[in-house]
């Protein structure tokens, strides 16, 4: 895989606070915000809940669009026919097998820039890739222990009624339970079955199955596609989205700008805002989610140009340390003065403009100054109504004033609604260990495996059944049902088909280790819950807006805390 699918933030993060004008520092603020950036299938999603998201009554669900910005406190859930993707800010990647729920409990920032991300694996299978820059830290409880990268790695973590097992696919981790470290390397398993004497098992990994295919698939597929677009970029950086440029555009060579770039089949005319929908989130306000697969990058990042002969072109400024484009440049973010090694977020790659009763949207200009008229103005502005963005832009009149809006007017947008579902429903799997690693049974009405409360442990009840037919046999005549009892079988009328939950050790999410010049997050709780670091889990910070809208003002994000292995904030 090629470096430039993974983060190569390691650079040394320059001191941009003294050479950038004070308005754009304060402008530089940011809460890591992740994507949800495949949905394949049903995939449902929750903003907040109280300890576990699956046994939370009150937690709200709702269907997960593509797109989704994820923050810390999030969980999303795919069903039993859904698969779901999520890729990060320094190209870690998140896969989520059917059946599985994921919590993000930590994505905060330390003092030195680095980020910090911290995700529960409450029932199912999940893969992730790692490749961390230096300082970074990545790590995912599951079930009976936790799980920390250590350099690039891509590894499956399985958490099922009875056991957890992970299996290390590329690179090393570190197996953390009971106050104990069990370092893997490529091709070995660690697996527990609590439903035996919960004693680790490493063994070989075992054979890919489809979803392991799948995800090596996607891998391969994101990593050529994202150095495909790297090379118009000029960046040695990372961000979610640059496969989907290659995937579904083309580059062209915009004079005065550089490198610029335009989805397939659209014309001259079209309006940059015309595929997406008006999303409110009380962490971070009103965001804008692209609904086409290429809708992420150019509506949280870069600038817009108008092209003679082309149309609106997407330029993606800002990625690297070549230049102080306004839209993009690496800063600090203000996250308690900590630096940010990234290009910042915006809600919208747009500046809110209004005159007299007219609010509309100017595609924001890689060259725009904080709080100076919009350069793109010249070329319309699109008028809101609603939830809809006009697909064609009114002139502005000669001598016509329009002022800068720091936030959208009240009542304007009208957010989507996301259709309300029901609680992920938790699904009975078992652990079967073996030499050749441990992989799980999914357990139905029609399935052969039960519990055999005799020898506390899964069986294949027909497989059972067939020994006792050959002891039949070989007692010359013996009644079956004698036979079955000799072969302890359970009896499959009365077991239940749903798998018991055992009694499982609560496992809270590791602390991140102490970094040269601050302390981890949970030795911060003392400064305050819904404070910088209250309770344990990072509070998220505000976002920045728009360049020349100015900094928009959000709630705190109050954190759950470790006590009670809960995602991060608004949980109450």
């Amino acid at each position: 895989m090629k470096r430039a699918f993974a983060s190569s933030l390691s650079l040394p993060l320059l001191l941009l606070c003294g050479m950038l004008p004070p308005p754009a520092q304060a402008d530089a603020s940011h809460a890591r915000i992740v994507r949800l950036s495949l949905v394949q299938g049903q995939v449902r999603f929750a903003k907040e809940f109280h300890k576990d998201s699956m046994d939370d009554s009150k937690a709200v669900w709702e269907l997960a669009p593509l797109n989704l910005p994820i923050r810390q406190g999030y969980a999303i859930s795919t069903d039993s026919d859904a698969r779901a993707e999520v890729e990060f800010e320094n190209g870690a990647m998140a896969f989520l097998s059917p059946n599985t729920t994921i919590e993000f409990y930590d994505l905060s920032l330390n003092e030195d820039g680095a980020f910090i991300t911290r995700l529960i694996l409450r029932q199912g299978s999940g893969i992730f890739y790692v490749h961390p820059a230096k300082g970074d830290y990545f790590s995912v409880t599951g079930g009976d222990f936790s799980v920390e990268a250590n350099g690039r790695t891509r590894f499956r973590l399985d958490n099922f009624d009875d056991g957890s097992s992970v299996a290390v696919e590329q690179g090393q981790i570190n197996v953390l339970r009971n106050k104990g470290t069990q370092p893997l390397t490529k091709g070995q398993t660690y697996s527990i079955n609590v439903g035996k004497d919960a004693t680790p098992v490493i063994a070989r990994e075992g054979d890919p199955d489809d979803f392991d295919k799948w995800v090596s698939g996607r891998i391969d597929s994101v990593a050529t596609a994202t150095a495909y677009s790297n090379q118009y970029v000029n960046s040695g950086g990372y961000d979610s989205g640059f496969a989907d440029l290659y995937n579904y555009g083309s580059f062209y060579n915009v004079p005065g700008y550089g490198w610029g770039w335009q989805p397939y089949g659209v014309g001259f005319g079209w309006s940059p805002f015309a595929f997406g929908n008006w999303y409110y989130d009380p962490a971070f306000g009103w965001d804008f989610i692209g609904s086409a697969a290429w809708g992420w990058l150019p509506y949280h990042y870069g600038g817009w140009a108008f092209a003679p002969g082309l149309g609106w072109m997407w330029m993606p400024m800002g990625f690297g340390f070549g230049g102080l484009g306004y839209p993009g440049y690496y800063g600090y973010a203000g996250y308690g003065g900590y630096p940010y090694r990234g290009p910042i977020y915006h809600p919208i790659t747009a500046v809110w403009v209004r005159s007299g009763n007219t609010t509309g949207l100017v595609p924001l200009n890689p060259m725009d100054k904080n709080g100076k008229t919009p350069l793109n103005l010249t070329h319309g502005v699109y008028q809101l109504n609603g939830n809809a963005i006009s697909a064609t832009p009114m002139a502005p009149a000669a001598g016509e004033k329009w002022s800068i809006e720091r936030n959208p007017p009240k009542g304007m947008p009208v957010g989507t609604t996301f259709a309300r579902t029901t609680q992920p429903v938790r699904v009975s799997r078992t652990i079967l260990s073996s030499n050749t690693g441990s992989r799980a049974v999914t357990l139905s009405r029609d399935s052969s495996i039960v519990y055999d409360g005799s020898q506390h442990r899964f069986v294949n009840s027909n497989a059972a059944a067939t020994k006792a037919e050959e002891t039949a046999k070989a007692n010359n005549g013996a009644s079956t049902k004698n036979a079955e009892r000799n072969a302890k079988v359970p009896n499959a009328a009365a077991a239940e088909r749903s798998a018991p939950v055992m009694n499982r050790p609560h496992i809270n999410p590791p602390t991140p280790p102490a970094y040269a010049g601050g302390r981890s997050a949970e030795s911060r709780g003392g400064e305050g819950h819904g404070g910088m670091w209250g309770g344990g889990a990072p509070s998220a910070p505000v976002i920045s807006s728009s360049p020349s809208v100015g900094t928009s003002s959000s709630s705190g994000h109050s954190s759950g805390g470790g006590g009670g292995g809960t995602a991060g904030g608004g949980h109450h």
